[in-house]
Order: structure tokens, then C-alpha cells, then sequence
């Protein structure tokens, strides 16, 4: 079994209560898993922040480089974000409890004054 197949729950016990009746979102995929780990190998100092499911999007996890650069994509849950984030040596924290940081904020600001679009998730 893969990476991808271990983080996205292909393995023993697979499928166990995840239910995605409820919410207008697709499941993660291997193409989001490669961004994330794209994203964490490429910038230095990167920190998870787990984002809860909501009725509309799935669960996702949104990392922050020390720059303040960020991305955001859909993970199959918050235990396969803190698999994920052990496995790339990220730290991770729950987004709920600890908010985001400024610095996540101030390059979104320098972004939109420069002209450009802040990522969003696909």
C-alpha cells in the first residue's frame, strides 16, 4: 500500500465513519495530496491548520509557510491530516482552537494590493 493509499484510508478498516451524505463536496484525492506535499517541499517553516467538515465542504487542512504563503485542500479527515502532517514533518494544529496566523493574513493583504488572487481550494 502507497502513501496516498495509506493517507486517504485505503487500508484495513477503510471506511469506517466517513459518511459524506450531508455536505455538496467531493472527496480528497491524490491530486490534493500531491499538492500538499508539493507545497510542504517546496517552502520552509510550513504549519497545518485542520479545518473542520462543514454541510458544504469536507474536511480540510490549510498550510501556512512562514512567509505567510497558504494553500488550502480537502483531506479525508482530521486523523488523516495529523497522518499527513507526521508523515512531512509539519506541525499541525486544530484551526477551531488556535485561529490562523498573521502572518497567513498579512500575505493574503500584500497579495490583493499587488494585484493578485490569494490561492483557493480546488
Amino acid at each position: 500500500m502507497g502513501l496516498f493509499d495509506r493517507l486517504r484510508g485505503r487500508g484495513a478498516g477503510a471506511g469506517r465513519g466517513r459518511d459524506r451524505r450531508g455536505t455538496l463536496d467531493r472527496a480528497s484525492g491524490s491530486a490534493d495530496l500531491a499538492h500538499l506535499e508539493q507545497f510542504v517541499a517546496t517552502r520552509r517553516g510550513v504549519e497545518g491548520f485542520v479545518e473542520p467538515r462543514t454541510a458544504v465542504t469536507e474536511t480540510t487542512i490549510l498550510l501556512v509557510a512562514a512567509d505567510g504563503e497558504w494553500t488550502r485542500r480537502r483531506i479525508d479527515g482530521p486523523e488523516v491530516a495529523r497522518r499527513l502532517s507526521r508523515d512531512l514533518a509539519v506541525p499541525v494544529y486544530d484551526a477551531q482552537v488556535t485561529g490562523y496566523p498573521q502572518r497567513m493574513r498579512d500575505w493574503t493583504a500584500r497579495q490583493k494590493q499587488d494585484g493578485r488572487r490569494p490561492p483557493t481550494t480546488s
